[in-house]
């Protein structure tokens, strides 16, 4: 039987729900939690790659939607017997409802789109470093803001007791849904045109593309995907505080892209990857211990300038990213087959001479 593009993506989706399988059966909570934070952060990159790397919207606001996604799917799903004295700021008719956990994920994410789409009326009239600054200033004012509404939020507080109701299975399957939604957006029309935004924003116009229309369109879809991982983090880590969606998240969603590459859904992925398993085995070492049978002092912030140190050495030898806009496809793992079947009956034609 000879593969197609399809059963390639079939066999890929076997493995990854195998994989996830394995994992719930044979990881403890800790590590569960990594592979879940893993996941979340995928879905977080790949947003705002489609925003930055496939739309030229260099946006510091994810962390915004983030928590405006987080804060949603939470209270509407927080338990009946503890809003009431926990959120007092909410109306009687919400305090005596539970929104099941599905519906209140995509009414986070609802938020964050009309919260894009508010914002980004405005702002998408600027560009490169104007964008980003007005951007991180909405970042600003999101955290200062669930500081700040108290009632609304629990303030410095954090709020807590949030049902767990993520786990790797939910997370996962966000992942795949979210790569899928992107990459059928990428190679669609409304995928090319803003592509030739971001190249070229004049001769875009010239071609007949509405400009406004089409990057307000991408960021609002960028905001969704933003505000759907807030609220499986939410449920995940089951406690929210202002400081998750402080400038460090907005700095770590920006090394994860541009460590793997802007412009690609597979640098994405691997950026997320490095940038979640990689801090596990730094951290651990800020409190001191033994490396390679030497003792090591504590040293604080090791895992920060480990980060910087790999970007900057990511911008200096690979400037577009580990992967660059290069896209692991189903068809590029079948010519990656067939070239490995080629070599093999190669090397078989030999060795039988």
């Amino acid at each position: 039987m000879t593969l197609s593009p399809r059963h390639v993506t079939l066999a890929v989706l076997a493995l990854l729900a195998g994989l996830v399988w394995l994992a719930q059966l044979g990881l403890n909570n800790f590590y569960l939690q990594v592979l879940g934070l893993l996941g979340i952060n995928i879905i977080m990159t790949v947003s705002l790659n489609f925003a930055a790397g496939f739309g030229g919207m260099f946006s510091l606001g994810h962390p915004a939607f983030m928590a405006i996604g987080a804060y949603t799917a939470a209270v509407l799903t927080y338990p009946v017997r503890l809003k009431a004295s926990r959120l007092p700021g909410y109306p009687d008719w919400l305090h005596s409802f539970e929104m099941p956990f599905v519906l209140a994920l995509a009414c986070g994410g609802l938020a964050a789109a009309i919260a894009a789409l508010l914002v980004g009326l405005p702002v998408l009239r600027l560009r490169g470093h104007y964008l980003a600054v007005a951007t991180l200033g909405l970042t600003v004012i999101v955290q200062v803001s669930i500081l700040n509404l108290v009632d609304f939020t629990r303030g410095g507080q954090g709020l807590s007791a949030i049902p767990g109701h993520s786990n790797i299975w939910w997370i996962f399957g966000a992942v795949v849904l979210t790569i899928y939604v992107v990459q059928r957006l990428v190679r669609s029309r409304f995928g090319r045109a803003l592509q030739a935004i971001r190249d070229d924003w004049i001769a875009a116009q010239t071609a007949g593309i509405n400009i406004v229309r089409t990057r307000l369109t991408g960021f609002v879809i960028s905001a969704f995907f933003a505000g759907l991982a807030g609220g499986l983090l939410a449920h995940l880590l089951r406690i929210l505080t202002p400081t998750q969606f402080s400038f460090n998240a907005v700095f770590l969603g920006l090394t994860m892209m541009i460590l793997g590459g802007m412009g690609s859904i597979t640098g994405s992925v691997a950026g997320a990857i490095i940038m979640t398993l990689l801090p596990q085995y730094i951290i651990p070492l800020e409190a001191g211990g033994t490396l390679l049978g030497h003792a090591i002092p504590g040293l604080p912030g090791l895992t920060q300038v480990v980060t910087a140190l790999i970007l900057v050495l990511v911008m200096l030898l690979r400037p577009h990213g580990l992967v660059g806009r290069w896209e692991l496809t189903s068809q590029a793992i079948l010519n990656g087959l067939s070239f490995l079947r080629t070599r093999l009956a190669g090397t078989s034609s030999k060795l039988a001479k």
